[in-house]
């Protein structure tokens, strides 16, 4: 760096004093005086001869530190560490609100509709919610853990696992679960060998876990008071689940399952139970034909619970395979599977307390 980077005056030496350009007189003045005061030379900055870099920078980063300057050109001064308590941070919802409750009545109008128009439409709907969440599930399962579980045979027999149960009960579902059951191994078969069990175990679980669930369903629907079994059985779930979420996101604090699904609290699972009980005394008092307060009170519980495994069970899935929703068709909620999975395992039990409580219609 020149000197004048520095702000020396016009006529100065090296160090900035002025050229002296006379010997002073007196006796003290001799040669060896006059050698000391001549002018230093103006040298340009080089790298400095036997030096290395270390040593240039350490004298460097001592002259910033005499300065009182930065430490290094480009650095800025530090300023004061503020000792203000950060401000708080206002608790968000994961997801978008607006999209998922316009989805969710959107959704709510057709089961309505369809549910006490005509029953056969409501089976339709069944079957199509099926055949979409069995296309998800397999599609995930191949994608992240490259299990080829055969699909075409899977919603075929979902589909058809639907209407037996609607039209033959108990007895039909079974017999369209195996013979689903078989038709998958037979159509892996035209397949090389490699990976033969895990694909057809990996169909014989979805054929499960998806159409023979919600069978129970359709089988709720054959009841004279079919379409308010089935009302009952969606809205204690749908009370459950929110019921979950709202006492969860406001008191939440402790962890239910924090390695399963860290969003999910003590607090909210009291809440669903809450939730659910006060609905299930409503709906079986006004709703389902012989039904009794106290009744609704036991198929809250049980509704509670099953819908908060499900959702357990289906994120217990989710991170095996590493993913946050199984799809995207819904905004808002996610895949129809993530709209599934606090209903399918309650269906048989909803069916089964119902029977239990007032026959089976």
């Amino acid at each position: 760096m020149n000197d004048s980077s520095w702000g020396a005056p016009q006529g100065a030496g090296h160090w900035g004093a002025p050229e002296m350009r006379a010997a002073p007189a007196g006796p003290a003045y001799d040669v060896h005086d006059a050698q000391q005061t001549r002018p230093m030379p103006i040298v340009p900055d080089v790298p400095d001869a036997g030096r290395d870099a270390d040593d240039r920078d350490d004298r460097d980063q001592g002259a910033g530190r005499l300065s009182g300057g930065p430490l290094f050109r480009d650095e800025k001064p530090q300023e004061p560490m503020s000792t203000a308590p950060p401000p708080p941070q206002k608790k968000r919802a994961g997801r978008d609100l607006r999209a998922a409750i316009g989805v969710g009545v959107g959704l709510g109008a057709v089961i309505v509709a369809s549910l006490f128009i005509v029953k056969a439409v409501f089976v339709g709907v069944i079957a199509v919610a099926v055949v979409v969440g069995l296309w998800e599930l397999t599609s995930r399962l191949q994608e992240r853990k490259g299990i080829k579980a055969p699909l075409v045979p899977l919603a075929v027999g979902g589909a058809a696992m639907v209407v037996a149960g609607y039209a033959k009960g108990a007895e039909g579902a079974w017999v369209a679960m195996a013979l689903t059951a078989l038709a998958v191994l037979v159509w892996r078969m035209t397949e090389p060998p490699e990976g033969y069990l895990k694909d057809v175990t990996a169909g014989v679980f979805a054929a499960f876990y998806v159409p023979f669930l919600a069978t129970f369903v359709a089988m709720l629907l054959t009841a004279d008071d079919g379409p308010q079994r089935v009302l009952t059985f969606l809205l204690l779930t749908v009370v459950s689940d929110t019921g979950a979420y709202a006492v969860g996101w406001r008191f939440g604090k402790h962890k239910l399952a924090p390695r399963i699904s860290p969003g999910k609290t003590r607090e909210g699972l009291f809440g669903a139970v809450a939730f659910a009980m006060v609905a299930g005394a409503l709906c079986m008092q006004f709703l389902i034909d012989g039904g009794s307060w106290w009744q609704g009170l036991l198929l809250g519980l049980a509704v509670a619970a099953s819908a908060t495994l499900g959702d357990l069970g289906e994120s217990m899935i989710k991170r095996d395979l590493g993913i946050k929703d199984m799809g995207t068709l819904l905004p808002g909620h996610g895949g129809i599977m993530d709209r599934l999975d606090s209903l399918l395992p309650t269906a048989p039990v909803v069916w089964l307390l119902l029977v239990l409580f007032v026959g089976s219609g």
